[in-house]
């Protein structure tokens, strides 16, 4: 195998790795952040409004926490697949032939 192949898969094999590492981070920070909701709710005994201050901003977090790793994941693979020349090619317009007028039958 030519150091060019050992090169390419060992980059498939770091960019899986940080996908992985990458998920599971995100994952397992939002499970604390259910956690600690929980615990806060559980822990109010029955105070409605606090209680749904603290769904609404456990809610936030995991999304807005959710939305980034997922966002700066696609912007990271479109770069990457541009920087090595994977992304789409663009083609020149093809030249369109001259339009023929029909003729008038006179």
């Amino acid at each position: 195998m030519s150091r060019d192949g050992a090169k390419a898969i060992g980059d498939v094999e770091l960019e899986k790795d940080r996908a992985r590492y990458g998920l599971l981070a995100v994952v397992v920070s939002n499970l604390a952040i259910a956690g600690v909701a929980i615990f806060g709710v559980w822990r109010l005994d029955g105070d409605k409004a606090v209680i749904v201050g603290v769904l609404t901003s456990a809610f936030t977090a995991v999304s807005s926490m959710t939305t980034a790793y997922l966002g700066i994941k696609a912007i990271s693979n479109t770069a990457r697949s541009i920087a090595l020349g994977d992304g789409p090619r663009r083609e020149p317009p093809a030249a369109t032939p001259p339009q023929i007028q029909p003729q008038r039958a006179e």
